[in-house]
This record gives structure tokens, C-alpha cells and sequence, in this order.
């Protein structure tokens, strides 16, 4: 390819929500901005986690210069053990965002041979051919940033996810500034999350959250719990100033929310007034109205900390008639029905919910409105301009949007999906062809169960170890089941298959017996636990892994 030309390809984002990763290509050089992964949707049987395809990366080693972090959500650094188990290039990110990625890269052992660099806001470094500057932006996570690229051609402007937040909780502020000067010298191409176009107005600023929270910490007579994201540091700094306000100790519960405040708290950004934290298991032991619990799990989740709060069978946390229950959360889209099955499940043990839109809010978004865009657009007036981050009708209605600035020397704006290329030169920017681009299925969260297709994993488990169906029959009024699981196997047992199925079928009956009424009334969770006792039933007892498929009847 000749050296003045320049390839935008992004391997993953645009089209759909998460696996957002792009890389920018000049020459033999090849820069990447985030390596995400995305939840599967409920037809991916099996799968834990999907993340981009990184072929095109792989095949193309050598001319890889670094991967640039936006910021730590998971959309944006889940894939990166995935994609340092083909390539290990050097990684640029905030300290914040670097330490949720050692958590990661720790995981899968990857960590002794990571090169991590940190940076802030302001800092700029060179990558062959590349002048990097980072911006700081505001989002609902701390230290996000966007980055401005010098290119030979000219600048190129990725947002990374962002909100203009004239008062954010850390009084680090948007740096509008930096982005109007490089409007003032010339912008080449931008890029800019799609994310929340189609809301007219602006963003609420995350300081509107506090009226509503400090309405609850006022008015709650008994234990309040409030769920949120254990990314969201402003928002547990606000509960923990608060509570220490209102004379309530805090408790957090979930893995993630743990590991979270541990490393925000090590790094200075989440303060902690003295002697306000309580254990969890001593959560049941302090007087009700002097409590408050956060805790992780806001999506319905089958297994997360919020999920077994609901069905009671949390060992730490038992909800009771008169608590409060607030989901200081968004309801990603997809996630409905679980989520409202979860909050049925709280309103059964008689506690108060809080949730939803409400003046003051609940919760507000991390993303900028359709003014904001607008603001960004104006001040950047890119010469070519291309929507990330969001679904074919969002980036479209992004692309709308920026029309207006056709006056004013947007020349062309491209509404690209993974695979796409947009190729720029010296006689301007145009369409390139496709790169291998797709989904990789990882089924266990492990680097070694990698599935390219979940047809092929599908017919990969049923040629090789066959499939277990345990059939179960719960009567939805009373939680109890109706007669004995029933196991149909195909392509499993052999020989004396008979005992290893009655087993089989013994393990399920445990399974239940030791669940909840409230457990064996939720399909989901009954689902997740019936699965991961038998499979690990069954691999002891074969070395094998069947797809294992708890089909459930609710009578």
C-alpha cells in the first residue's frame, strides 16, 4: 500500500453494543484504540463472553505499535487478554484503567509479560509514525479519555465514550479546550460514540444523582441497599459520603464491586471516611436503620450478588419487610426480562423499590446527549466525520446530525460497521475493501475454549461428547417440583451409561433440593446452577463436557 495512505478499520463496535475495538493504519504502521468484549445473547448456549475477531491484527504482527485505552469498562479492555494471547503489544492507558486490566490479564496469567504504560490526561507519545495526545473527557467511570492522533496526513479525534459533565463529582473537567484548539488548527477525521443520539438535550450531570440518593438515606427506616455499577467510583463516593452523613455503615457485596473500590481506593480516587466499613457477614448483625449495602449485580444476572440478594439466598444479605432496594442503574437494553424478574423477587420479601425515571434521578447516563454531540461536532468541524459506538440507526441518525456542518468544511460523513474500511489520501476519503472481521465465542471465560462459531462449538459437543438434557417440571405456585428430573442423553454415555445417567439425575435433585423455593421459581437461575453442578459432575466423572441444556417447565 503506498506510505500517504490511511486506513480507519474498526474490528469491533460499530453495529452493535460493545466489543468496540479500531485500529488506524498508515503505511506499515498499525495503531489499535480499546480491544472490548460484549455478553452473548441468549441464544449463544454455552458462551461466557464474546470478543472481536483480532485476525486481521494477528496477521499483520509486525506493523502493530500499541493498543490505547479509552477507559476501563468492559466494552472497551475485556478483550485484551484475547487479543495479547496472539499479539503482545504495548498497552497506554490511565493508572485507573491499567489496574482493572492487570485484574484481567492476572486472571489468565498474563500479566508477568504485559507492558503496561501509564499516562494522564495532557500526555502525549509517539508511536512510528503517530503523535498521540491524550484528552481528558468525562464518563461515567473515572479517568477517561479521548484521543488525538497526528497523523502525516492530518489529526484524527477519537472520543472514546464520553458526556460533557459540567459538574462532575471529582471536578475534573471535560477538556473542551484542547478539542476547540484542534478545531482551530484543522481536524481530519473524527470519530465520536453514537451511543446516546437519539436523547434530545443534554446529559444530566452525575451530581444530580445526590438529591435523590440523599432522599433515601433520609427517609429509609431500615436497611437500604442500593445497586449500581462497581465501575460508577463517583456514585460510590457519593453513597459513602452520605451514609457517613447520615451514620450508617457500608457494606459492598460482589466480587467486582470489591475489587473495584479496593483498587480505586489504593489509587486515591475513592475516598473513604474513617471506620465506615463493615464486613459483610456482619451485615445481619448492626441495627437496620444504621446500614447500607451496595452491591454489584444491576443486569439480572443469574448468579451475581444482586440476583441471590433477590431469591434470598445470599449468606450474608436477607432482605426483610420494610428495607429499601434501590437500582441506581440503567436497564441495558436485553437485560428487561431478567431484571424485572429479580425486582419481583424483592418486592416478594417485602422490601421497598426504587428504580426507573424519577425526578431527581436515580441514575443518569454516562453518555452525551444529542447536544453534546452537536457541541463536540462544532467545536472539532472535522473534515470527514465518522459515528461510533452504537447500532446501524444510531450511528446513521449521528451522521444526520453532523450535516449541518457541510457550511462549514465537512466534506463527507460514513456510516461504517465492523469490517468496513474508510481509506484517506491526498485525493480524499472513500470506502476500502472488507477486512476478516467476526466474533469469537470464548465458552468458560478461558483463553483455551475459543469458539470461532457457536454452530461449530455446537456440532464440536455433539460429535465429540454428545449432549445431557435435564428435564425438570417446577410448579410455579409452589416452588416444589413435580416427580423426579427425567436425563435424556444423546452422543454421551456408553457401556454402562444407565448408573453415570442415575447419577446424573441424583446430582440434579440435589441441585434443587438445596435451592429456595423463591430459586426454583426464577428459570434463570435454576437454569445456571443445574448446568454448572452437572457439568462439573459429569467432567469428573468422564473427562468429558457435554452440552448440557436444563430445560424447565414451569406448571
Amino acid at each position: 500500500m503506498s506510505d500517504r495512505k490511511l486506513q480507519i478499520i474498526p474490528l469491533g463496535g460499530l453495529g452493535d453494543f460493545g466489543m468496540n475495538s479500531m485500529a488506524v493504519r498508515y503505511g506499515d504502521d498499525i495503531i489499535v484504540i480499546d480491544a472490548g468484549m460484549m455478553f452473548p445473547e441468549t441464544e449463544l448456549l454455552g458462551v461466557d463472553i464474546v470478543t472481536p475477531d483480532f485476525t486481521y491484527l494477528e496477521q499483520n504482527a509486525d506493523k502493530v505499535r500499541g493498543l490505547l485505552l479509552t477507559h476501563g469498562h468492559e466494552d472497551h479492555i475485556g478483550g485484551i487478554p484475547f487479543l495479547l494471547s496472539v499479539l503482545n503489544l504495548p498497552i497506554y492507558g490511565t493508572e485507573f484503567t491499567l489496574a482493572l486490566v492487570e485484574r484481567r490479564l492476572d486472571e489468565h496469567d498474563l500479566l508477568d509479560n504485559a507492558k503496561l504504560n501509564p499516562i494522564k490526561a495532557g500526555d502525549r507519545i509517539k508511536l512510528g509514525p503517530f503523535e498521540i495526545e491524550f484528552i481528558r473527557v468525562t464518563h461515567s467511570i473515572v479517568s477517561a479519555v479521548a484521543v488525538a492522533i497526528t497523523t502525516p496526513l492530518g489529526v484524527i479525534i477519537h472520543t472514546g465514550d464520553f458526556k460533557v459533565d459540567p459538574t462532575p463529582t471529582d471536578n475534573e473537567l471535560f477538556d473542551l479546550h484542547t478539542f476547540a484548539e484542534y478545531g482551530k488548527r484543522g481536524v481530519l477525521l473524527l470519530m465520536s460514540d453514537s451511543t446516546n443520539v437519539d436523547r434530545p438535550g443534554f446529559t444530566e450531570s452525575e451530581r444530580a444523582v445526590r438529591p435523590r440518593l440523599q432522599e433515601l438515606f433520609s427517609q429509609a427506616q431500615r436497611r437500604l441497599v442500593i445497586s449500581c455499577f462497581s465501575s460508577s467510583v463517583h456514585r460510590l463516593q457519593t453513597i459513602l459520603d452520605l451514609a457517613s452523613e447520615h451514620g450508617r455503615k457500608v457494606a459492598f457485596l460482589g466480587r467486582s464491586m470489591l475489587s473495584v473500590t479496593e483498587i480505586a481506593h489504593s489509587l486515591g480516587l475513592l475516598s473513604i471516611p474513617d471506620s465506615i466499613l463493615i464486613r459483610p457477614q456482619d451485615i445481619m448483625s448492626m441495627p437496620p436503620d444504621k446500614v447500607a449495602v451496595v452491591v454489584s449485580g444491576t443486569q439480572g444476572e443469574p448468579m451475581s450478588a444482586m440476583s441471590r440478594v433477590a431469591v434470598d439466598s445470599h449468606r450474608h444479605l436477607h432482605l426483610q419487610k420494610g428495607d429499601t432496594a434501590a437500582f441506581s442503574a440503567r436497564i441495558i437494553p436485553g437485560n428487561e426480562k431478567g431484571i424485572y424478574r429479580m425486582m419481583n423477587h424483592i418486592a416478594r420479601r417485602g422490601a421497598e423499590l426504587v428504580y426507573g425515571t424519577m425526578k431527581p434521578p436515580i441514575h443518569v447516563s454516562g453518555h452525551a446527549s444529542e447536544e453534546e454531540l452537536r457541541l463536540i461536532l462544532n467545536l472539532v468541524k472535522p473534515r470527514y466525520f465518522v459515528p461510533i459506538h452504537g447500532e446501524y440507526r444510531q450511528l446513521s441518525r449521528h451522521a444526520a446530525l453532523a450535516q449541518h456542518l457541510k457550511f462549514a468544511g465537512l466534506k463527507e460523513s460514513f456510516v461504517m460497521e465492523t469490517g468496513d474500511t474508510l481509506v484517506i489520501d491526498e485525493a480524499g476519503a472513500r470506502r476500502g475493501e472488507k477486512v476478516t472481521v467476526g466474533r469469537i465465542c470464548i465458552d468458560s471465560g478461558s483463553l483455551d475454549d475459543v469458539v470461532e462459531d457457536v454452530i461449530i462449538r455446537d456440532r464440536r459437543h455433539l460429535s465429540e461428547d454428545g449432549f445431557v438434557l435435564p428435564i425438570i417440571a417446577i410448579n410455579k405456585l409452589t416452588g416444589k417440583t413435580e416427580g423426579l428430573p427425567e436425563i435424556i442423553s444423546r452422543g454421551f454415555v456408553t457401556g454402562d451409561g444407565t448408573a453415570l445417567l442415575q447419577e446424573a439425575r441424583t446430582v440434579v435433585s440435589r441441585t434443587l433440593e438445596t435451592s429456595s423455593a423463591e430459586e426454583r421459581g426464577d428459570v434463570g437461575v435454576m437454569q445456571e446452577k443445574i448446568r454448572a453442578d452437572l457439568k462439573r459432575h459429569l467432567n469428573k466423572q468422564t473427562q468429558r463436557r457435554p452440552l448440557i441444556i436444563p430445560v424447565i417447565f414451569e406448571v
